[in-house]
């Protein structure tokens, strides 16, 4: 199945098929980032993204690392507007 997923980076904001993402209930599971989402690197900002978008998709955290590698990291650090499949 595709999602949307798109981002503002002045602000941080994410939103995952058209609905806001927060970072709140994925730093429950693993604080990676206190500061929040961010992308275009390997550090704690795109895992904690990775892994809010892992559980809201799948319910899980499984392979969230992957994800960040293989899409996060790879986002340029600037608004974007991406779709992927998992």
């Amino acid at each position: 199945m595709k999602h949307k997923l798109k981002g503002n980076i002045e602000t941080r904001r994410i939103w995952l098929d058209e609905k806001e993402l927060l970072p709140d209930e994925s730093q429950k599971i693993m604080n990676h980032s206190p500061n929040g989402f961010m992308w275009g690197y390997g550090g704690s900002g795109p895992a904690q993204l990775a892994l809010a978008i892992m559980l809201k998709i799948k319910g899980s955290a499984d392979g969230y690392q992957d994800f960040k590698w293989n899409i996060i990291a790879k986002i340029p650090k600037v608004d974007f507007n991406i779709e992927f499949e998992l």
